[in-house]
């Protein structure tokens, strides 16, 4: 067929050599990633040698290689190939023997064991690394510190069917060989690490002491902004109420002045409202007032009793500029009890009548206690 049709010939030779391609790099099995080739080794093999105990590493050989030469492990490296006869053999009487899988679950050993199939992509460049030429095959990869500090080297290879027996007694012997600087190195990283856990625990310590300080810092600030605060408040409400005591007394003494007078004894008495006040320091003052007066000129006369009776002089006193004065008072009539707001307005006499009693009752009087416990806080 070949020599009647001779692109034949280069077409099958093409695909026979793609083939055998795959064939040496991984039996032409469907590549997979490292942990899911390594689950499905691990399932082939249950699948073929049923349930075991042995600690197959599910991941891949990079990632074992790397956990090892980390935690100074010791890596045991299984490559197994179906084609070879004495696999089965091997795997029944020697792998899945129970010293041998004491051997390899004892903690003490630290041993991390990775297998693989050389149809396998992974596994067949790991056999080639490793210059494996028989099967079934064994190796034993650990860190070799007289080396170099990053090293790993191989410290046995078991080629071929090795009985239970002897292939324990050669692992314990590598491993006992390479014991020794291991345990060094173990020793230097433990020392390492506890002189990085108490420089560690120094910085902690350095920084907890740190945010301490600054926190006792910024309690300290605000406190002393507070502190300032309040004195300016309490500062800027003693000058509020000095200059309001400067206005009122001005107010007074402007508002003292403009009062009228008294009327004459002489006047009609339906021109006239006799009133008697009880002032807040139970003195009892009795007043005509016309009866036409605004009822805020009686409240005047309350407010500005006191000046009037201390005799100051009021003359030219003007009113203070910006000064909204308001009365901390109010008059009550006490049977029945009414209270002469000056919000409803009106006259004296509309109000009150011809005469009346009247108590002056301070509304402002709150106002005073607060100050005095802000003060006395």
């Amino acid at each position: 067929m070949g020599w009647l049709y001779p692109p034949l010939t280069r077409l099958f030779g093409s695909n026979a050599n793609t083939a055998g391609g795959r064939r040496s790099a991984g039996g032409g099995r469907r590549p997979l990633n490292s942990r899911d080739t390594a689950a499905r080794f691990i399932r082939e093999f249950e699948e073929e040698y049923g349930q075991h105990q042995l600690p197959f590493f599910e991941n891949g050989y990079a990632q074992a290689f790397d956990l090892a030469k980390k935690n100074l492990q010791f890596l045991l490296v299984i490559l197994v190939s179906p084609e070879h006869d004495e696999t089965a053999s091997f795997i029944r009487d020697t792998l899945l023997s129970q010293e041998v899988v004491d051997f390899i679950r004892e903690p003490s050993n630290n041993i991390i064991l990775w297998a693989g199939n050389v149809q396998d992509s992974e596994a067949y460049q790991v056999s080639a690394s490793l210059n494996c030429t028989k099967f079934p095959f064994a190796g034993l990869a650990v860190h070799t510190p007289q080396v170099s500090s990053t090293a790993m080297g191989i410290a046995l290879r078991l080629a071929g069917p090795t009985p239970p027996a002897q292939f324990i007694s050669k692992l314990r012997q590598a491993m006992r060989t390479h014991s020794e600087p291991l345990n060094r190195v173990r020793a230097q990283r433990a020392e390492q690490q506890a002189t990085r856990n108490i420089r560690e625990q120094q910085d902690s310590a350095y920084e907890r002491s740190l945010a301490t300080d600054r926190e006792r810092a910024r309690k300290k600030k605000e406190e002393a902004e507070r502190k300032a605060r309040e004195e300016k408040e309490a500062l800027e409400r003693q000058q509020a109420a000095e200059l309001h005591a400067q206005h009122l007394a001005q107010w007074r003494k402007w508002r003292a002045a403009s009062l009228a007078p008294e009327p004459p004894a002489d006047a009609p008495p339906a021109n006239v409202v006799r009133i008697s006040l009880r002032m807040p320091s139970a003195d009892r003052v009795v007043r005509r007032f016309a009866a036409d007066a605004h009822i805020e000129e009686l409240y005047a006369f309350v407010e500005c009793y006191d000046v009037l009776q201390s005799g100051d002089g009021v003359e030219g006193v003007e009113e203070p500029k910006g000064f909204t004065h308001e009365y901390g008072f109010q008059l009550v009539s006490p049977m029945p009890r009414e209270v002469f707001t000056l919000e409803s307005g009106g006259t004296v006499g509309e109000r009150i009548g011809r005469s009346g009693n009247l108590i002056v009752e301070r509304t402002d009087v709150e106002d005073e206690d607060e100050e005095e416990e802000e003060k006395e806080e």
